[in-house]
C-alpha cells in the first residue's frame, strides 16, 4: 500500500475528522441542534477521514490516480 496522501492533506483530514466526530457526539448528546440522522453519517465520515489521515493512504485517491504526496527528487 503506497502512500498517496501528502502532509497538508493528512493534517486537514485529521482536523476535519476530529471536528466531525465532536459534532457527531454533540448531536447524540443533544448539545448540537441538528437532526439525529446526521450523527452516524458524521461519525462514519469522521472515522474514514481519521484513518486515511493517519495511514497516509486513501483508496478513492488510488482509484482516481490522485497523489498529493511531495515528489521525491532522488
Amino acid at each position: 500500500m503506497e502512500r498517496n496522501v501528502g502532509s497538508t492533506d493528512k493534517t486537514a483530514r485529521i482536523l476535519i475528522g476530529a471536528l466531525a466526530g465532536v459534532v457527531s457526539l454533540g448531536i447524540l448528546a443533544s448539545a448540537v441542534p441538528l437532526p439525529v440522522i446526521l450523527a452516524p453519517v458524521l461519525g462514519l465520515a469522521s472515522v474514514l477521514l481519521l484513518v486515511t489521515g493517519v495511514t497516509g493512504f486513501c483508496g478513492l485517491y488510488g482509484l482516481l490516480g490522485i497523489d498529493t504526496c511531495a515528489v521525491d527528487t532522488r
